[in-house]
């Protein structure tokens, strides 16, 4: 049986394709198509329709995080793969091939997943307060040997205001050394590198080029082991990334008609589901609006038509043209304008935003925070305060990381509706010169590749027909 390594290059398309000469080289070797990624192009759902096979309204993952109605709370980047329905690439092929093995470097709904070998973010919340850096990963006596050859997960190179190719060498790192000594049968690895300056900077920058090229040195020992070893590469992306112009601040918008509602902690405002007619779970250029009377669906409706940056409103039945009719989808799904992007904000005087706004804090924040890759050039002294705060962490010692701007304007780059141009389109990439008839098809009419077809892809490539 061929061995596979599905590798998720985060943000890769044409573009940057044309700065990774390792990577062009494989993609020469083989093929290389667009791929027609799902609404909402973001992590979490596309990563659940190429595993399963399966549109959003049957796997359920219709965005990084949504409004869990039975327990009255918004969660981004829960972890359980639970929560994924349908079955999983190797599962599948575990129905054929009972010793079939899997390994899984960080993409994501990693814990509880039923493959062989696990690695995944998981830092450590210490009594105190405190957060460290670490992961979670399965074998447990495998968190010791990536420990101890590779240092710790680096947690803050990962994401935040200080996300470095660090995280992403440590990735590689990981995924050759199981590959070396456990050789599964598929070994999937997520790199994020593309996905800082792109947003930071935006697709266009010079800052984005060197992204690329750097992602590319990195990768190179990784494509050269796997070709070493016999493995077949395929690389996908779940979108691309587009130029930001426009924030739109849908929350303030809703909550300026009363229809949403905050509560009070020291000071700062809270906003409060339960209570609320309609609220936002931003992610990204899609708005899950959740609303919690029906005879308020057409006034919000309304009301979101006539925002500007807003580029369609979906109601359950035109969610079901883009397959993202579930019940955990909001009563409502806005599409920004190309060009435009969501915020989270419900405050309306940054003077009373809650402490987490300011913060990395992505569990809390009830919406994605594309800021957090920044620090507040309005505060001369916010890396400065950064490195006070690590010294504390070091001492044992309490702190707040407060460093993230309120401003979003500083964000360049931006993901999540289906793309207009091939400059925001995600590729898919194929190291073997037999094409799979899962995408011969696609390919031999110019027609892209679906997401969903990833699994069959992968079954194919190793000779196993689900």
């Amino acid at each position: 049986m061929k061995p596979v390594l599905l590798l998720n290059v985060v943000g890769l398309t044409a573009k940057a394709l044309s700065q990774m000469p390792r990577l062009s080289r494989l993609a020469a070797q083989g093929w290389s198509s667009e791929l027609a990624t799902v609404l909402p192009a973001v992590t979490c759902t596309v990563q659940s329709t190429m595993l399963t096979g399966l549109a959003p309204a049957q796997h359920g993952i219709v965005g990084n995080g949504w409004y869990f109605r039975e327990l009255g709370d918004v969660f981004l980047w829960r972890q359980h793969n639970k929560l994924v329905s349908g079955e999983n690439i190797w599962e599948a092929a575990r129905r054929q091939h009972p010793g079939y093995s899997a390994g899984n470097v960080c993409w994501w709904y990693a814990m509880g997943m039923s493959t062989d070998l696990t690695v995944t973010p998981r830092p450590v919340y210490h009594a105190d307060g405190r957060k460290s850096p670490d992961a979670y990963v399965r074998p447990a006596e495998l968190h010791d040997e990536l420990v101890s050859n590779f240092g710790d997960f680096p947690l803050f190179q990962y994401w935040g205001p200080t996300a470095t190719i660090r995280s992403s060498e440590w990735i590689v790192n990981s995924t050759r050394h199981i590959m070396r000594n456990q050789s599964p049968n598929l070994l999937m690895a997520y790199l994020p590198h593309l996905d800082y300056d792109l947003q930071r900077f935006g697709p266009d920058s010079p800052q984005a080029a060197r992204a690329a090229a750097e992602l590319d040195r990195t990768l190179a020992p990784l494509l050269d082991e796997a070709e070493a070893r016999g493995y077949a590469v395929i690389a996908v992306a779940e979108y691309g990334i587009e130029e930001a112009r426009t924030p739109v601040d849908i929350n303030r918008v809703l909550r300026r008609e009363g229809l949403l509602e905050v509560y009070v902690q020291d000071g700062s405002e809270q906003l409060d589901p339960w209570t609320s007619r309609a609220f936002a779970v931003a992610d990204h250029q899609v708005a899950h609006v959740y609303v919690s009377n029906p005879s308020d669906v057409e006034r919000v409706a309304a009301l979101l038509r006539g925002t500007d940056g807003v580029d369609e409103v979906l109601d359950r039945e035109a969610q079901g043209r883009y397959g993202l009719d579930h019940e955990r989808s909001g009563e409502l799904v806005v599409i920004a304008e190309p060009g435009a992007w969501f915020t989270y904000y419900f405050w309306l005087d940054d003077e009373r935003a809650p402490e987490y706004a300011r913060g990395v804090d992505i569990h809390r924040k009830p919406g994605y925070d594309p800021a957090e890759l920044f620090f507040n050039p309005a505060d001369k002294l916010a890396k400065a305060k950064a490195g006070l705060n690590l010294v504390k962490k070091k001492l044992g010692l309490r702190y707040a990381m407060s460093t993230v701007p309120l401003d979003p304007t500083h964000v360049r780059g931006t993901h999540g509706r289906l793309p207009d141009s091939p400059d925001g389109t995600p590729l898919i990439i194929g190291s073997e010169a037999r094409i799979p008839s899962s995408v011969e098809g696609f390919l031999n009419s110019g027609r892209q590749v679906p997401a969903a077809a990833v699994k069959e892809l992968v079954l194919q490539t190793q000779g196993i027909h689900s």
